[in-house]
């Protein structure tokens, strides 16, 4: 249980990731105020950026290497529950790590990227010094 419950957590962090992205831009598009919300990019930003960081340096991912872990305790594998199964479907590819790496960075880039073509509202006012 205590492993599905980090396995949706670790989800709702890739659709943060991922659909962040997505909803800032159309959110620009239809002028959306809360888009620009500071805090919500910095988070957004932070989010992908610990996943690209851990890719560059090879680190697993911590909720992954967590929820694998309590899933052998159990005595399983992947073979688990309904959720499971299909959220790791999703989640989950075969592919190269050196693959994973650049669609990270690059994905992290982008959203800097963002970050400057659509820019945040800064919490604090910022006043000119004449």
């Amino acid at each position: 249980m205590l492993a599905d419950i980090i396995l949706i957590i670790h989800f709702l962090i890739v659709g943060f990731n991922v659909g962040g992205l997505f909803i800032v831009w159309i959110g620009a598009i239809f002028r959306w105020k809360w888009i620009r919300h500071f805090w919500f990019r910095v988070a957004h930003l932070t989010a992908i950026g610990i996943v690209a960081l851990e890719a560059v340096f090879g680190v697993a991912c911590p909720l992954t290497e967590w929820e694998h872990r309590l899933r052998m305790q159990d005595g399983g594998g992947y073979e688990g529950s309904f959720m499971q199964y299909w959220i790791h479907k999703i989640m989950f590819y075969s592919a190269p790590e050196y693959l994973f790496t650049i669609v990270y960075v690059s994905f992290t880039l982008i959203v800097i990227a963002t970050l400057i073509f659509i820019p945040p509202r800064w919490p604090w006012k910022i006043t000119k010094i004449s």
